[in-house]
């Protein structure tokens, strides 16, 4: 049996059962499912994805969408800007064809699909031999391979997509590309690989060499940027938060969080919240626990504030009054945070 057939079977065999498997496989649920589980955890991305496919069931009913009922059935997996750009391709495709392209060349042309992207629709719907690289698959190659370089990048990167390729040759190339992606997410894990149970291990060359993990090497990792900020949880008498859009910045804006600045050394906390808010507030304010939050390469430490208001105070028109437990707005998971730690009970 060759390695490509050995492959296929232990992924038949051992897949793990996620609602866009399906036979025939959904060009628009694969696409969707892809661009949720980018750098997500894919427990997280189950529930996001039914849930976005049950209020948006096909591409048409996603173009009709505003864009805010898109961030919120995104919200909490982040990366927004990937929401946004399946909005824009929805709309796009729904005024040309109606369908997806089939071919990894004519996917790439879309907005918000990459090489990665185009090839696992091209391969697992239409089934084009074309090899893709994610992490998982990198980890995999360069393991079995014993490639020394960088996996996503030149030669390193050519030779173990040659490598998938070849592969392919007799099979379906969508299950090469998501047998592999599935090795490296439960078996060749980063670390304490399970080597006894890879159903390629006699040919993996760091397993011969007795190190493993001295594969991939390691990447070079972007500097952190350390924030501090401060967020103002204001509560109205029947437990409702008062929440405001984000029209600055790039990584949250057009969601919706209480209203929060970075902290200012210069510039006592309490003044810092009288001027942060958009209403006259009462003097009393309690402080909670400060909370971790990262954003990409942003590591945040917030500090949050809490301060209680009459029933009848005047908003600004940018606020909302809303159930912290279900907003019912596109938001980010530090509301999450916000309502579970900052303040326990």
């Amino acid at each position: 049996m060759s390695d490509a057939s050995r492959l296929v079977a232990w992924f038949r065999a051992n897949a793990r059962p996620l609602p866009w498997r399906t036979t025939p496989r959904d060009a628009y649920a694969t696409l969707v499912s892809e661009l949720m589980a980018q750098q997500t955890q894919i427990d997280r991305v189950v529930p996001k994805f039914e849930a976005f496919i049950l209020r948006f069931p096909n591409l048409s009913a996603l173009a009709e969408a505003t864009e805010d009922e898109v961030l919120e059935l995104w919200s909490g997996l982040g990366y927004y800007r990937r929401a946004r750009l399946l909005h824009r391709l929805a709309f796009e495709v729904a005024a040309g064809s109606g369908k997806l392209p089939s071919t990894a060349v004519a996917l790439e042309n879309l907005p918000g699909i990459g090489p990665y992207t185009a090839a696992a629709v091209a391969s697992m719907v239409h089934g084009e031999a074309a090899p893709l690289m994610d992490g998982n698959v990198a980890r995999v190659g360069s393991r079995v391979l014993a490639v020394s370089g960088d996996p996503r990048k030149g030669r390193a990167k050519a030779t173990i997509l040659d490598w998938i390729g070849g592969l392919m040759r007799g099979v379906q190339p969508g299950e090469v590309n998501e047998a592999l992606m599935e090795l490296g997410a439960t078996i060749c894990t980063p670390a304490q690989p399970d080597c006894i149970r890879c159903p390629i291990n006699k040919r993996c060359q760091a397993r011969l060499d007795g190190d493993p993990e001295a594969y991939p090497p390691p990447r070079q990792t972007r500097s952190s940027i350390r924030l501090r900020w401060l967020v103002v949880i204001v509560e109205d008498p029947a437990g409702r938060w008062l929440l405001r859009r984000v029209t600055e910045g790039p990584i949250l804006r057009g969601l919706w969080l209480p209203p929060f600045a970075e902290i200012d050394a210069e510039e006592t906390i309490e003044a810092q919240i009288r001027r942060l808010l958009p209403l006259k507030i009462p003097s009393i304010i309690r402080f909670g626990s400060p909370i971790k939050h990262s954003i990409t390469h942003r590591r945040i430490e917030v500090t949050p504030a809490r301060v209680g208001v009459d029933a009848h105070v005047e908003v600004p028109t940018d606020c909302v009054w809303v159930d912290p437990e279900s907003p019912n707005l596109p938001t980010s998971s530090l509301l999450a945070k916000l309502r579970a730690t900052a303040f326990p009970t």
